[in-house]
């Protein structure tokens, strides 16, 4: 495909289905990619970084037909700085080796096109300082695993290489206890499930997984359900492996997608659940747990639900649906 794209190696291809007819552009994009937000989408139509079928397009207000092809030229990165910032965080655990932290909603873990600043990673280096793993570089100090921007929940930051080190290995062998709570979409009959379903990347949308995708790896996780509103269910989710998505797309998998999910649920959401409006799915990493790197005591941490969760399950509670 032709187009007057800028020159870049990454060039980001995404079809248009039939629920997406008459939608924004802007907000196509934002909407069927997991990394760029519909503000930084506008910021590359404005540069003339997206094309539609071919020819560039530089209103974020032509809407998109079935079968169009929109292509996104992603610009180079600048040399990366990273920066610390004084960005308040909720610590749950600190020692020399490990911290553990409970990541808020909306907050990405690390810098990335169109979040430069704001994400964890600038809040944990200016908390740290050098006291972080270098074995990811510069993007991702002391980053040994990741969760969505809009989950929220638990996360281990390796301090040292050697904590880092400890951290992966115990990732590789599933031997991290990693439970979620969720809520989906529509009554699961069963009390509990195992979903067992490689996942890889979506061979028409590279910034989502599939089951069975590109590039399939082992992708098993155990749900549970914990309470039944029949539109909705609140389960737990627990991870035997950890991929890219992997709770989301394991439960749009069986039909039971995350509700308020932007990419892995219904294309034509209204924004609310429960009379709460909400922005990203309501996934929380609720329990964390590992062997300390250094002691090999096992540790396991716990964090409340976020507000917004809370609230939907109280309206939920009433008979608000």
């Amino acid at each position: 495909m032709s187009t007057n794209l800028p020159d870049s190696e990454n060039i980001l291809v995404l079809t248009a289905e039939q629920e997406d007819a008459g939608s924004r552009l802007d907000a196509f994009i934002g909407c069927n990619t997991d990394e760029l937000s519909r503000s930084y989408a506008v910021k590359l139509i404005e540069k003339g970084c997206v094309s539609v079928n071919g020819a560039a397009v530089l209103s974020k207000k032509r809407t998109v037909a079935a079968g169009d092809e929109i292509a996104i030229s992603m610009p180079e990165p600048e040399v990366l700085d990273v920066t610390a910032e004084n960005i308040p965080l909720d610590i749950v655990y600190e020692d020399d080796d490990v911290l553990v932290v409970n990541k808020p909603r909306g907050m990405v873990v690390h810098p990335g096109p169109g979040n430069w600043s704001g994400t964890l990673v600038n809040a944990v280096m200016y908390h740290c300082g050098n006291s972080l793993s270098t074995i990811n570089g510069v993007v991702r100090p002391g980053i040994v695993h990741r969760i969505d921007k809009d989950t929220s929940g638990l996360l281990m930051i390796a301090k040292n290489d050697h904590a880092h080190e400890s951290l992966a290995d115990q990732l590789r062998v599933h031997s991290v206890t990693r439970e979620y709570t969720a809520l989906c979409y529509d009554n699961i009959a069963q009390d509990e499930l195992t979903v067992d379903v490689p996942i890889g990347r979506d061979e028409r949308n590279r910034m989502r997984r599939a089951v069975y995708g590109s590039g399939s790896r082992e992708a098993v996780t155990h749900i549970y359900v914990a309470e039944r509103f029949g539109r909705y269910t609140l389960v737990r989710a627990r991870l035997e492996t950890g991929r890219t998505h992997q709770i989301r797309v394991h439960m749009a998998y069986i039909h039971h997608p995350l509700a308020g999910d932007e990419l892995y649920g219904p294309r034509r959401q209204t924004g609310q659940v429960a009379g709460v409006k909400v922005s990203g799915q309501l996934l929380h990493a609720g329990i964390l747990g590992f062997v300390h790197p250094s002691t090999g005591e096992y540790m396991e941490f716990r964090a409340e639900l976020p507000e917004i969760f809370d609230k939907v399950l109280s309206n939920l509670r009433k008979g608000q649906l």
